[in-house]
């Protein structure tokens, strides 16, 4: 097994630490591939490698001034309202393998949805004050976890939701973040007319808050960068929480009490860095998840013989040395072969490792070093094939979008092989 150290993980460092850049591109550890990631974790700044988050102090949240402006997220694109609700959720049924004296594995969940009417309910929270303060430390001198903890969203709580049945996407987070640096996807996916599940997984984040004020910190985090213990760990105790999460919200008694909009024939899911390889995962484990999108992270597990069973999948990811094919991830190159159902490879030019978050609206916000792709085109490609792959499998809906190059997105690159 690799090791994480942190300065190896830090040569990646993106939007938050060390370790969910070194997750995302790592790749299954082999005797193989496991020297050459490490070398090019460790070799010179690249343009990916913002150098005053590789080597920033950490900070302490502080409250907002008078006159600063709150961050907020772009307005979602889609004709529908949306609507927030929380669901903290915990399965006795099994051992947490971060901590395994815990009252069983809990999950934080956050439902966004089409809502019946705007201005209804409050304005969701982006954050708890406590899941922002412990990412700002991660991200240096001037970011205030105050101002992240406000970030203005465009949703409402416990909305009604809009009549009619609706697919299901769940979404998973890059290792140590949280759910909430998924938002504006999730938003924008609502907008549309789905209702998504965004999911925390615990102890793997610098910060979840639970009910009652507790906050679970990142015990994972230890257990890869000084345990040696395998991504495939992360990658497998995701696949049974969101098995879970779909028993909970499809199953005969839902902990949702609208969970009658949702619709269990249709069912996808997305996931950003070690999320995403959890995506297939999942699949592989859950015949109910009908399409799934890695976004920019390497799998931690080949994909077996019979690939996803004819289910589609799409590999959507920075167009540079690690994802491109041939690249240093090779687990991208060995996923495209076992895949055996509709398939994209997908690249993006001028993106880095969270430009498939809401990392770019954050450090646009902080003034922290940006990549070349321009904030607004990052979060439209994200949001546009995201969206469009969703709709085409789970709706029906045809979206030449994914028939290849656009003039209309031409940081937009497809690897067919």
């Amino acid at each position: 097994m690799i090791r994480f150290s942190r300065a190896a993980s830090a040569a990646l460092l993106a939007c938050s630490l060390a370790l969910p850049a070194a997750l995302a591109t790592a790749g299954p550890a082999t005797a193989s591939a496991g020297p050459d990631i490490i070398s090019a974790l460790q070799a010179s700044p690249s343009p990916l490698v913002p150098a005053a988050w590789r080597s920033a102090p950490t900070n302490t949240a502080q409250d907002v001034a008078p006159g600063v402006v709150r961050a907020e997220l772009p307005a979602p694109t889609g004709p529908y309202s949306v609507g927030s609700t929380v669901l903290p959720l915990v399965d006795r049924s099994r051992t947490d393998p971060w901590v395994p004296t815990a009252d069983g594995r809990a999950l934080m969940v956050t439902l966004h949805y089409p809502a019946a009417r705007t201005g209804i309910g409050r304005p969701a929270p982006y954050a708890t004050r406590e899941e922002a303060r412990l990412l700002a430390e991660q991200l240096g001198p001037g970011v205030s976890g105050d101002v992240l903890a406000r970030t203005r969203t465009h949703s409402r709580t416990d909305a009604r939701p809009a009549p009619g049945r609706r697919p299901l996407v769940l979404l998973s987070p890059g290792f140590s973040v949280s759910r909430w640096t998924l938002t504006h996807l999730a938003e924008d996916l609502a907008s549309r007319g789905y209702v998504v599940a965004s999911v925390d997984h615990a102890y793997e984040s610098y910060g979840i808050s639970l009910p009652g004020g507790r906050t679970l910190t990142c015990v994972a985090c230890t257990a890869l960068d000084e345990g040696g213990v395998h991504g495939s760990v992360v990658t497998s105790t995701r696949a049974a929480d969101m098995r879970y999460v779909l028993d909970r919200l499809t199953g005969p008694r839902p902990v949702w009490k609208h969970a009658d909009v949702i619709d269990a024939r249709r069912i996808g899911m997305a996931g950003h860095s070690i999320g995403g390889a959890s995506a297939a995962g999942t699949m592989v484990a859950d015949r109910r998840v009908d399409a799934g999108i890695n976004m920019d992270g390497s799998f931690w597990e080949d994909l077996p013989a019979e690939g996803l069973r004819g289910r589609p999948f799409m590999m959507l990811g920075t167009h540079d040395d690690m994802h491109l094919p041939g690249g240093i991830d090779t687990s991208w190159d060995r996923a495209w072969t076992a895949l055996d159902g509709w398939k994209r490879w997908v690249t993006v030019a001028g993106s880095e490792h969270f430009t498939f978050s809401d990392g770019p609206v954050i450090s646009r916000h902080f003034g922290l070093p940006q990549p070349e792709l321009p904030t607004d085109r990052a979060v439209a490609v994200t949001r546009t094939y995201v969206a469009a792959f969703f709709d085409q499998h789970l709706r029906g809906l045809a979206r030449p979008v994914l028939d290849g190059p656009s003039p209309a997105n031409p940081e937009v690159h497809f690897q067919h092989r």
